[in-house]
């Protein structure tokens, strides 16, 4: 990580939401690719911001501020991103599972999947089971990321890998889970198909199964 992006890190764990933008610049003006800010320097960040909040030392209003650092800083990255394949990869579904609310990593994922060809569909927060079933039928969407910050929540990971089951569409969709709270461990417990630790390793895991589709 060198000192540019480490400035990013800082700028979101600090929740400067003056001074991202011109951080973000000067990245980009040293050569520096908009997914090595995202994987170095925002996803870094957000990662210091979320140990925190577990700690106790930020509160889910520091956690709200973070969202909207990222937010300013995400229009300017997205202008200078490749754009992905015209003719699409598929159709992913966005959620973060019932009963958790954090969606930054999340509405990451959703912006750089869009930005490399992916149509995405973002249910948003607190989402059930049944929604997202009811989604991937009606939408024929093959693929699924499920986001989870809360380990109290990891359960209802399980729910959508269950609920895809009863609806018939287990061996249909390939679910993907993310979040601070979540690991490849927990992805072999859930039965889920994959676990990405950040928004790019998402990037490359549905790029996978798009081309193997």
């Amino acid at each position: 990580m060198n000192e540019s992006t480490m400035a990013v890190r800082r700028a979101i764990d600090e929740l400067d939401l003056d001074g991202i933008g011109t951080l973000v610049g000067a990245c980009l003006e040293e050569g520096l690719t908009p997914e090595e800010i995202i994987q170095e320097g925002i996803s870094k960040g957000l990662e210091v911001v979320g140990r925190k909040f577990e700690e106790g030392e930020y509160f889910l209003a520091d956690l709200i501020m973070a969202g909207e650092v990222v937010k300013e800083a995400m229009p300017i990255l997205k202008a200078r991103m490749n754009p992905g394949d015209s003719s699409g990869k598929g159709t992913v579904i966005l959620a973060t599972v019932a009963g958790d609310i954090h969606e930054i990593g999340k509405n990451i994922v959703g912006m750089i999947l869009s930005a490399n060809g992916f149509e995405v569909i973002d249910l948003g927060v607190d989402v059930p089971a049944i929604r997202i079933m009811d989604t991937a039928r009606t939408t024929g969407a093959r693929f699924i990321g499920l986001s989870a910050l809360l380990t109290t929540m990891v359960d209802s990971i399980r729910e959508v890998v269950d609920a895809a089951g009863a609806a018939g569409l287990r061996d249909q969709v390939k679910i993907v889970i993310g979040g601070a709270c979540t690991s490849q461990d927990l992805c072999t417990e859930m039965g889920a198909d994959a676990y990405g630790e950040t928004a790019i390793d998402a990037l490359r895991i549905f790029n996978g199964y798009a081309a193997g589709a």
